[in-house]
């Protein structure tokens, strides 16, 4: 029987989603392994076939495909251990890199020191020749800049080198012969082209993309050819894709080429499955793993592409799924500073040595010695009891942050707890309310195993109605990732404005770019018949510093008839996003995109699998000590097992309900009911 994997990879735990032609579907787990990914991709496949009963090496055989998200280019990125890269600038712009977007950081913080470029001066090197807004060469091109370069950077042990020139989206003659000149003189260099990664007229977040691009090619052709070697040794004869920032899946040779859409791959896998999990148009994902708490969100059912995602203090450059960060993983450690403050994260135990529960040394409080305490997490059945968790460390952890606060074990527990909740809180409210997304009328999914352990009193804090804990909430970005298509985008610079409209103009860029897409589904090997595509363009009042993305229709061609449609869409994303509408203003339509689709067939992951329904009211098979924050005691409670209740299951608050691979609260005012595929569906009375 055929099989097809996710593999996303987190901060704790490695998560491997299996499905099999029949509809089943099982979750897998094992601990992550930092500095050598592979070896953690390779462990949890076993796991996987040790769960189900078969050889390592025949279940490895039979997978079909094997879709993954990668975390290797975005630790390179945030520890700063990428490739030494050199840059290739105009002579004259050569701070491009160093002056930014002239952004304004902290007025009133003037003991900071000025951020240090991307690539440092030393390694950014002009060459002489110039290229006009229009396109017309008005400096000739000087070859020996760039002989001249290379020996530069040869002695300078350069690994790659980035090149960009001003205007060279509008004619990119320049940067092609520079990169001829460094591939004649130095063949196995790696070299990105700003105009081919990035092609926007806005120079520094085109150089920066080719410069971050150029700067993890290496680190990232170096994984995926071990990753490529250790799944051949073990007879996999599949087809390995890997996930992309635009929330969809690349082929190998296409993610080599373009490594930079690797970069914050795998949390874009979440609000994918929340596509598929739920018709609501405004959506929340939360995906709280064992480092970080990644949340994202859905409006009018459509995932958030943002311009201006940041890797410490600079822009990544290109275009990915809005998905913010924070340090509020079940690894975070809690501490007390020197004011008496509670702090939660963002420093994380990670995999190793993990919480202080995992007895590996550890002895700072984390949040999952917190949850161990208060009563959320039963130490004996954690990952289903494959992991024996010490309940004694947890205390003696927490009690040290106790004893700091002057508060008793309980009060510390939870302290560490909610503190952790409202870390999360924070950062649902900067992506929803920023976006025009208003989060008490949003619905929640949750993803990630810790989420459900903490989603209750978030959900009350957030004044929520209404949540979901999908069945396989503990692997929803490996689930998403599952689910996926085969995504590519590209965009290109074609000006003109609601006064002078030119559809000429647009038609032809939209053209190019629609044949760029043929293209790349055709090498993916995706058929006719499942190929669409999304079409948008970037645009902004007149006089206006920055763009924003706006979704159309295309059927055919564009014509003059089109543009009202096309102003209109733009005035109400504008409204939406920023409260106003200026319906007399100039549109500007700068840049244009289109996102190709190749759909992968049907997958019997979700709409195929159906419970049976729930004869008599659910019974739990334990209670369980476990503090209530409401009533400031322990009380017990009933514990359920989640994976012995069918479809119309109900369960009211306060209890527990426990599977393998996540533990979720319902608090008291809770109310949830299991739908037909598995899901818990909680109403807030």
């Amino acid at each position: 029987m055929p099989f097809q994997a996710c593999i996303d990879i987190g901060g704790t735990f490695t998560d491997c989603l299996v499905s099999d032609a029949s509809g089943r579907v099982t979750l897998h787990k094992a601990p992550t392994t930092p500095g050598q990914f592979q070896k953690g991709f390779i462990d949890v496949l076993r796991v996987a076939a040790g769960d189900l009963g078969m050889g390592a090496k025949k279940f490895i055989a039979e997978i079909d495909i094997i879709v993954h998200g990668s975390t290797v280019s975005t630790n390179a990125l945030v520890e700063r251990k990428v490739a030494r890269t050199g840059v290739l600038l105009n002579e004259g712009h050569e701070d491009i890199l160093v002056l930014r977007e002239g952004p304004r950081k902290g007025a009133f913080e003037w003991r900071l020191d000025y951020p240090e470029p991307y690539v440092s001066r030393n390694l950014t090197l002009p060459v002489r020749g110039r290229i006009d807004a229009r396109g017309k060469e008005i400096v000739p091109f000087r070859d020996e800049d760039v002989v001249k370069a290379v020996e530069t950077f040869r002695r300078r042990g350069v690994q790659a080198i980035a090149v960009g020139f001003l205007w060279s989206v509008v004619n990119p003659d320049h940067e092609l012969r520079a990169r001829d000149i460094i591939k004649r003189e130095w063949p196995e260099v790696a070299v990105t082209l700003s105009h081919e990664i990035n092609p926007m007229p806005r120079e520094y977040k085109r150089i920066i993309a080719a410069a971050i691009d150029a700067s993890i090619s290496p680190i990232v052709r170096s994984y995926v050819e071990a990753l490529e070697g250790a799944l051949n040794e073990e007879g996999f004869g599949g087809q390995l894709l890997l996930a992309n920032c635009v929330g969809g899946m690349m082929p190998v040779p296409d993610m080599i080429k373009r490594p930079i859409y690797s970069v914050m791959s795998g949390p874009t896998l979440a609000p994918m499955a929340a596509l598929a999990l739920t018709d609501e148009p405004d959506v929340i994902v939360g995906d709280m793993g064992g480092t970080t708490f990644d949340v994202s969100a859905l409006r009018n059912h459509q995932i958030i592409v943002t311009p201006d995602s940041m890797i410490h203090d600079d822009s990544l450059g290109i275009p990915k799924v809005d998905v913010r960060s924070v340090g509020a993983g079940g690894g975070s450690i809690a501490f007390v500073d020197q004011g008496g403050l509670l702090h939660v994260g963002p420093r994380s135990a990670g995999a190793w040595p993990g919480p202080a529960c995992y007895g590996n040394g550890n002895e700072d409080a984390t949040v999952t010695d917190a949850n161990v305490v208060l009563g959320i997490i039963d130490p004996d059945f954690f990952l289903g009891g494959r992991i024996k968790l010490d309940r004694k460390l947890a205390e003696q952890a927490v009690q040290r942050v106790a004893d700091r606060l002057g508060v008793d074990l309980m009060r510390a527990a939870h302290a560490i707890h909610t503190t952790s909740n409202h870390n999360m809180v924070a950062a649902i409210e900067e992506i929803t309310i920023r976006e025009g997304i208003n989060p008490r009328e949003s619905y929640f999914v949750c993803g990630g195993g810790a989420t459900s352990c903490h989603i209750a009193e978030m959900a009350d804090i957030l004044k929520l109605k209404r949540y979901m804990i999908p069945r396989y909430v503990a692997g929803l970005s490996a689930f998403g990732g599952l689910i996926s298509d085969i995504r590519w985008e590209q965009n290109g610079v074609a000006p003109t404005d609601s006064r002078r409209f030119d559809p000429d103009v647009v038609n032809t860029m939209l053209d190019r770019l629609v044949a760029d897409g043929e293209r790349f589904l055709e090498g993916a090997g995706i058929p006719k018949e499942r190929r669409r595509y999304e079409f948008s363009f970037m645009g902004r009042y007149e006089y206006q510093s920055w763009e924003i993305e706006v979704a159309f229709e295309r059927d055919g061609k564009i014509s003059a008839a089109d543009l009202p449609r096309l102003v209109e869409d733009f005035h109400r994303m504008h409204e939406r996003i920023y409260s106003i509408r200026a319906d007399k203003d100039v549109v500007e339509f700068i840049t244009w995109k289109v996102r190709a689709i190749g759909h992968r067939p049907e997958q019997n992951l979700y709409r195929e699998f159906r419970l049976d329904a729930q004869a008599e009211a659910p019974q739990p098979k334990a209670r369980r000590k476990l503090y209530l924050a409401e009533k400031g005691e322990v009380a017990e409670v009933p514990v359920f097992d989640g994976e012995k209740v069918g479809a119309g299951a109900k369960f009211a608050g306060p209890c527990l309900i426990e599977t393998p691979t996540f533990t979720a609260m319902i608090k008291e005012g809770h109310f949830a009911d299991t739908d037909e595929y598995g899901n818990f569906l909680v109403e807030v009375a």
